[in-house]
């Protein structure tokens, strides 16, 4: 059992390393080795499915993003969306986004009585603020 903790470690971590870039597969590697160096070959597996969740995740947008938006007023007229307004979800495409002046990656919009930081591209939620 010890023997395949090792060669599951070693190639976990040749792995991370050549794939560092991808961060779902670093993740789910890194995540694996350490399940494993922990629970064992069900450890891998549980570590990985953590792992690649984590190395997913989405990176905060500036400060000077959210600093700007926080100082956007409120809209007059409220959009509701029928679900929860969660990072990495899309919002739905009819949802009218306002772009982030010099900062063309981020736009953001007030839904659900929150403002709420987009990637305008594909209406992923980055950020989610108040």
């Amino acid at each position: 059992m010890r023997k395949f903790v090792l060669i599951a470690a070693a190639a976990g971590l040749a792995a991370t390393g050549a794939l560092a870039q991808e961060g779902t597969v670093s993740g789910a590697a890194g995540g694996a080795v350490t399940g494993a160096i922990v629970g064992g070959p069900i450890g891998a597996a549980v570590g990985g499915i953590v792992g690649a969740a984590a190395g997913t995740a989405i990176d905060p947008p500036p400060e000077r993003v959210v600093t700007y938006v926080r100082e956007q007023p409120v809209p007059a007229q409220p959009v509701v969306v029928e679900r929860e307004v969660v990072v990495g979800q899309p919002l739905p495409e009819t949802v009218v986004l306002t772009p982030v002046p010099d900062a063309p990656e981020y736009a953001y919009t007030y839904v659900n009585e929150r403002r709420v930081i987009v990637d305008p591209k594909n209406y992923t939620v980055v950020q989610v603020l108040d």
